[in-house]
């Protein structure tokens, strides 16, 4: 005997569409809590970026003003090395670059500098001797006495520029130059000796030692040298000149 179904098919095909229905809401509902979760993520990220981009500003800002700074002391180290070096040139009345050029362009062939010291000091004056008399004492002994008008009258006057000078000029000084090297022979050394005598710079060049020395089984004199830079000595742009090109030998 078959089976008799009484539900309507209008019902059975309601209850799929429902479940159906059902199980598209689920599936949207599903699809949407994965797309919020996804946009969340994102955002958190987008903001981890911008703090980090932000953190990164700041650190290249103050990077950016640090290397400011270092440019502004290295142009203020430069400037101050600028006026320390024109102030050594005012002070030292040659330069010493001048001076290397000197003892450099007067080399002689197959010579070569080893050391070069330069050594400044100041001159004392002679003490008097005792039982002697000053040019000061035998002018104050010669003096005769002024009255106090007179006398008065002398303090009131101003310092002549000649004494303030003289009170702030700087005590003579005395350069020597010691120069070590090496040279074929005796006869390169006697030329050298023989040229820095002829400098414009140069005074009492004097041998100090001579003595063989082998390098590498060569034989060459190593020889030490003595001399003193001439006082009171005026260079012009012409003589700087002619001492870097080697040509400062006197006439």
């Amino acid at each position: 005997m078959g089976k008799i179904d009484f539900v309507p098919n209008d019902y059975v095909q309601q209850r799929e569409s429902s479940r159906a229905n059902l199980m598209y809401l689920v599936l949207f509902g599903v699809l949407m809590g994965a797309i919020g979760v996804t946009f969340s993520i994102l955002k958190m990220r987008q903001k981890a970026v911008a703090r980090e981009l932000a953190s990164v500003n700041a650190r290249m800002t103050k990077a950016g003003d640090q290397i400011t700074q270092l440019e502004d002391l290295r142009s203020k180290s430069m400037a101050m090395m600028k006026t320390m070096v024109m102030t050594a040139e005012l002070l030292e009345p040659v330069p010493r670059s001048v001076v290397l050029a000197c003892l450099t362009n007067n080399l002689p062939g197959g010579v070569s500098l080893l050391d070069v010291k330069l050594e400044e000091k100041e001159l004392k004056e002679p003490a008097a001797k005792p039982g002697t008399t000053s040019q000061y004492q035998k002018a104050a002994a010669n003096a005769k006495p002024q009255p106090a008008s007179a006398k008065a009258a002398t303090a009131a006057k101003p310092a002549s520029p000649t004494a303030s000078a003289g009170a702030d000029k700087r005590p003579p000084t005395e350069t020597t130059v010691e120069i070590e090297g090496i040279a074929p022979s005796d006869i390169e050394v006697a030329g050298y000796i023989a040229r820095l005598g002829s400098a414009i710079l140069m005074d009492n060049v004097a041998l100090v030692q001579s003595k063989e020395r082998v390098i590498n089984d060569a034989r060459f004199r190593e020889f030490k040298l003595k001399a003193r830079l001439k006082k009171n000595v005026t260079l012009s742009k012409e003589d700087i000149e002619r001492i870097r090109r080697g040509s400062d030998q006197q006439t």
